[in-house]
C-alpha cells in the first residue's frame, strides 16, 4: 500500500526535537484510529497529518518560529471524528471541507485538554481550510500549515475522475 511506504519515508526523515513533540498524540489511541480514515487517494489522515505537520515544523524550526505548536497543529488539522468519505452529509454548509476544522479542533480538547491554554494551536487547526472557512490565519504558523496542507492534497488532481468525490458529487 501506497499509504505505508509514505509513513516509513516519512519516518526516517523525523529528527528527535520532531518526534519529541509529536510523541504523545502519536501513541493516543484515538489518533492512531486515523490509519483507517481515508484522506486522498490511497494514503490516510493519519500519514497526511504526518505529512504536514513535519514538513510545517521544518519550515517554522528554520525560520526561527514556534515549530512547536506548528507540529502540533499540523498533526490535529484533520482530527476529526470519521471517514469523511464514508458519511453522507446533508447541505453545502455540512460538507466535510466546510466543518472538519471546527471537528477537529473540537476532538482536540476532548483528548488533549491541555492544549486548549495555546492559542496558535488553535488557530492553526481551526483556519487551516481557508479560503473555505471565511476568517483567514492569524497567525504566521497558521500560514504554514495551511499551506503545506494545500501542497499535500494536490495529489487529487492526480486522477481528474475521483476529483468529483471530493467536491461531493459523487460517493467514495
Amino acid at each position: 500500500m501506497i499509504d505505508e511506504l509514505d509513513y516509513l519515508y516519512l519516518e526516517s526523515k523525523f529528527d528527535e526535537d520532531y518526534k519529541q513533540i509529536i510523541k504523545f498524540i502519536i501513541d493516543n489511541n484515538e489518533f492512531k484510529k486515523r490509519k483507517l480514515y481515508h484522506h486522498h487517494e490511497q494514503r490516510s489522515v493519519y500519514t497526511h497529518s504526518l505529512k504536514v505537520s513535519f514538513y510545517s515544523y521544518k519550515i517554522a524550526k528554520k525560520l526561527k518560529m514556534d515549530y512547536y505548536s506548528t507540529a502540533i497543529g499540523g498533526l490535529l488539522h484533520d482530527f476529526y471524528y470519521n471517514d469523511w468519505q464514508l458519511t453522507k452529509r446533508k447541505g453545502i454548509k455540512n460538507m466535510h471541507g466546510f466543518v472538519h476544522a471546527k471537528e477537529a479542533y473540537d476532538n482536540t480538547i476532548i483528548n488533549f485538554e491541555f492544549l486548549k491554554e495555546n492559542k496558535k494551536i488553535k488557530d492553526i487547526i481551526i483556519k487551516h481550510m481557508f479560503p473555505l472557512n471565511i476568517k483567514p490565519p492569524f497567525y504566521l504558523e497558521s500560514w504554514i500549515v495551511t499551506i503545506v496542507d494545500k501542497c499535500a492534497s494536490i495529489e487529487i488532481f492526480k486522477n481528474p475522475k475521483g476529483l468529483l468525490k471530493y467536491i461531493g458529487i459523487k460517493g467514495r
